[in-house]
C-alpha cells in the first residue's frame, strides 16, 4: 500500500527527525541549537546536588576531588604553604598562576565556585579581593621608660614614688647602709605607711639588729610603725630586745605581763602572775599586777571549796540556784557579785565573803551597794535588802539611806519584779513630788500617790484620782476619809 504525497509531508514535518537539507540557514539554526542545548545540558550538571552517581569531579591531577589520597595530597600541600609563610607576608600584586600540581580547583568546582547577582561566573582574579584576607604589620616599639622594669637604675626617691603608685619595685639593688636609710625617710616623709612598713620589713632582713635598732631610736615615726609591726605579727622575742635597747622597761614589763592571756592552766597562771610582780612596773600599774594575783589566788579557792559543795547538795543555795560557770578568771565585779549571790551572809574573815573583798580590793562604796542590790534582788531575798539600805546613827537611830538614787534603786528592783509592798517603800524615800507621784502611779502605789496629794493639800487632785482606784477599796475610802477630814486646810 503506497502512502500518499500528503501522508508522507505530515510524518516528516511531525518527527523529531528531520531530513536531509542542503540549506545552509537550516544548518546553522540546527547547530545553533544544539550547542545552546549542550551548554544548558552542561549547567544542570553543575547545579546538581554531589551525590549525582553521572558526574565525577576531578582536580587537574585526575584524582577525584573529595577521595582520600586527594584530601593528603591537599593537607600537605597547605602545610608545605603554611611553613614556608613568612612571618610578616607580603602581598602579592601580580597576575596570580594556577599550579596545576598543587591547585585545589576542579574543573566542577570552577563551574560551581559560585555565581555573582548578575549570574556570572566568578573569575580567577576574585579570590585576591577577599576581604578576609590579615594585613600583618610590626608592632611600633614602645618608648625607652616602658622597658625601664623595677631592677632598673632607680634612685631612693624615685623607687618610693613608684611603690607609692603600687608599681613592682625591687629594694635588693639599694645595699649600702645610707641608701637604706634615705629609702627609709623618703618613705616617712611621703607620710605612707604601706611604703614605710615594706622599707622597715627589708630593713629587718638585710640589717643586723644593733644597727636597726640605733637608727630607729632617732626615727620616732618609723619606730611606732616598726613596734606595730612586730606586734600585729607577734614576734614577741624581737619586740622585747627592742624595747630593752631602746630602755623603756615598763613596756618591757607589761609586755611579758600580757602573756598571762596565753596560759590557760589556772594554777600556772597564778604562779607566772606571782613571777610578774618583780618587774618593773610603774606604781600604779604594780599595784594592778598585785590585785590580779591576789584575784587570781582567791578565785582558786573559792572555785574549789563551792565546786565540792555543789557536788554535795548540802548547801541549799546551789541546789536552788546552780552554778552556770566557774568563777575563775572572771572580773572582779564579777567575782563580788558571785560572793554576794552565794556567800552573803558569811564572816568578813572568809575569803569568800563580799565584805573581805569589798576591804581587800578597795571596792568604792557606791559600788558596793549596786553589786549587792543586784544580787539579792535577783534572789528576792527582800529583808536582806531592807539591812542593806537601814543605817544608824550615833543616837541610835536608824534611817534608810542610798549611795544610789532611790528611783534607780526603783528601777532595779522592778526589773527583778519586786512585790508592789516593796516597791512601794522605797519610792516613799524619793524626794522630788512629781517623780515621786508619776512612778507611783506607774507601779500603783496608790498608798505614796495619795500621801503625797494629802502633804501638797490639793482636793482637786485628790478627787481627780478617786475615780483611778477601784471602787469599795481601801485607797477609796482612805481618800473619802482625807477629804470629810476638816481639820485639812486644801488650797483649793
Amino acid at each position: 500500500m503506497m502512502k500518499s504525497k500528503a501522508d508522507e509531508e505530515d510524518y516528516w514535518n511531525s518527527s523529531k527527525f528531520k531530513a536531509f537539507t542542503f540549506d545552509d540557514e537550516d544548518d546553522e539554526y540546527s547547530r545553533l541549537k544544539e550547542s545552546k542545548q549542550a551548554v544548558n545540558s552542561i549547567r544542570r550538571l553543575v547545579e546538581e546536588d554531589d551525590d549525582e552517581d553521572d558526574v565525577e569531579r576531578v582536580s587537574w591531577s585526575g584524582e577525584p576531588v573529595g577521595s582520600i589520597s586527594w584530601s593528603v595530597r591537599e593537607t600537605a600541600a597547605s602545610n608545605q604553604r603554611t611553613d614556608r609563610e613568612p612571618a610578616f607576608p607580603k602581598i602579592n600584586t601580580d597576575t596570580p598562576t594556577i599550579s596545576k600540581s598543587h591547585s585545589g580547583y576542579s574543573l566542577s568546582s570552577l563551574f560551581k565556585a559560585g555565581k555573582t547577582r548578575g549570574g556570572n561566573f566568578q573569575t580567577f582574579t576574585d579570590p585576591l579581593s577577599d576581604t578576609s584576607v590579615r594585613l600583618y604589620a610590626p608592632e611600633l616599639r614602645k618608648p625607652k621608660s616602658e622597658y625601664k622594669d623595677f631592677v632598673s637604675d632607680w634612685s631612693p626617691e624615685e623607687t618610693v614614688h613608684r611603690m607609692q603608685q603600687g608599681k613592682a619595685v625591687s629594694l635588693e639593688k639599694f645595699r649600702s647602709l645610707q641608701d637604706k636609710l634615705l629609702l627609709l625617710d623618703f618613705g616617712v616623709s611621703a607620710h605612707d605607711g604601706n611604703v614605710i612598713t615594706a622599707v622597715l620589713i627589708y630593713l629587718k632582713r638585710t640589717l643586723s639588729k644593733e644597727v636597726l635598732f640605733r637608727e630607729l631610736e632617732s626615727r620616732q615615726t618609723a619606730l611606732r610603725h616598726f613596734i606595730h609591726y612586730l606586734t600585729e605579727t607577734r614576734d614577741q622575742r624581737l619586740l622585747l630586745e627592742l624595747l630593752r635597747a631602746l630602755g623603756r622597761t615598763e613596756d618591757v614589763a607589761l609586755l611579758q605581763y600580757k602573756e598571762h592571756l596565753s596560759i590557760a592552766d589556772e594554777n600556772k597562771r597564778r604562779d607566772f602572775l606571782k613571777s610578774c610582780l618583780s618587774l618593773p612596773f610603774s606604781p600604779e600599774d604594780s599595784a594592778h599586777v598585785q590585785d590580779h594575783y591576789t584575784l587570781m589566788e582567791r578565785q582558786i579557792i573559792i572555785e574549789a571549796t563551792d565546786r565540792q559543795a555543789e557536788r554535795g547538795g548540802k548547801v541549799e543555795v546551789f541546789q536552788k540556784f546552780p552554778r552556770r560557770a566557774s568563777i575563775l578568771n572572771m572580773p572582779l565585779i564579777t567575782t563580788l557579785y558571785y560572793c554576794c549571790f552565794y556567800h552573803y551572809t558569811e564572816s568578813e574573815g572568809t575569803y569568800s565573803s563580799p565584805l573581805n573583798i569589798r576591804h581587800t580590793f578597795r571596792i568604792s562604796e557606791k559600788q558596793y551597794f549596786v553589786t549587792a542590790l543586784a544580787a539579792r534582788a535577783k534572789l528576792k531575798a527582800w529583808l536582806d535588802l531592807d539591812a542593806l539600805f537601814t543605817s544608824r546613827n550615833w543616837l541610835g537611830f536608824t534611817r534608810k539611806k542610798s549611795p544610789l538614787s532611790f528611783h534607780r534603786v526603783v528601777d532595779i528592783l522592778q526589773k527583778n519584779s519586786a512585790p508592789t509592798q516593796v516597791l512601794q517603800e522605797y519610792v516613799g524615800l524619793i524626794d522630788d513630788a512629781d517623780l515621786r507621784i508619776s512612778l507611783a502611779q506607774k507601779h500603783k502605789c496608790h498608798d505614796i500617790v495619795i500621801n503625797t496629794y494629802r502633804d501638797l493639800k490639793d482636793r482637786q487632785l485628790l478627787l481627780g484620782y478617786r475615780g483611778k482606784v477601784e471602787r469599795g477599796s481601801a485607797e477609796e475610802r482612805k481618800i473619802n476619809e482625807l477629804l470629810d477630814n476638816p481639820q485639812i486646810r486644801w488650797k483649793n
